[in-house]
């Protein structure tokens, strides 16, 4: 049953017998104590900082918009508009 929803349920029953009903309490909270670098919590300058640098280096380039684009658009846009009257009506 290895790898299994049923066999998962079972390892943990035996867990909690051998080992006391807060067993996977006390192994999640020895994982947090041992914790040492503190992160950008611990630092919120050092974070914004890292955030700027990496906004800078982006490598997404700007949005260029033609004026034909824009043209093609708002003609999309207004035969859409269109369809939907001769539909309602």
């Amino acid at each position: 049953m290895a790898g299994t929803k049923a066999g998962g349920l079972k390892a943990a029953m035996t867990n909690k017998l051998r080992h006391g009903k807060d067993f996977y309490a006390r192994i999640g909270a020895n994982g947090g104590k041992k914790g040492t670098t503190g992160g950008f919590a611990a630092n919120r300058e050092l974070a914004r900082a890292a955030g700027r640098k990496g906004g800078m280096i982006s490598r997404r380039r700007k949005a260029v918009v033609s004026q034909e684009t824009v043209e093609l658009s708002v003609e999309v846009r207004q035969q859409s508009t269109q369809n939907d009257v001769e539909l309602a009506a």
